[in-house]
């Protein structure tokens, strides 16, 4: 025989206790524990403990959408920008198709006078 059969013992199954009859006879219900209504109460500092980590949490979580939301507003502006510098260039250059050279600049430098004083 080997060493290692000899020296490794075998564990022995737990075995269940036998609760004996049950007072109402129902026998095959499961047994049910004591009512322990302090059981799940925690302690105050604990508590607060708790609450500052979820105002911590949720402050992070507001900041970082806060964050996301203003990149993408600027992304959002930079293209109404874009658009309103594209549809200004293509309005100049129609003006320039039927205007003079020179009355189109005038008429730029006109308007730029006249968006500085309103805004």
């Amino acid at each position: 025989m080997s060493d290692e059969a000899k020296t490794a013992p075998t564990p022995a199954p737990q075995v269940a206790k036998p609760l004996g009859m049950r007072k109402n006879g129902k026998q095959w219900h499961m047994p049910k524990k004591a009512f322990r209504p302090t059981a799940g109460l925690k302690s105050y500092e604990r508590r607060t403990q708790e609450r500052a980590l979820t105002s911590q949490m949720k402050a992070k979580e507001k900041e970082m959408k806060d964050e996301k939301e203003e990149v993408r507003k600027q992304r959002i502006q930079a293209l109404k920008d874009k658009r309103a510098r594209k549809e200004e260039r293509e309005r100049y250059e129609k003006m320039a198709e039927t205007m003079h050279k020179k009355r189109v600049e005038r008429l730029k430098r006109k308007e730029k006078r006249n968006k500085l004083i309103n805004s």
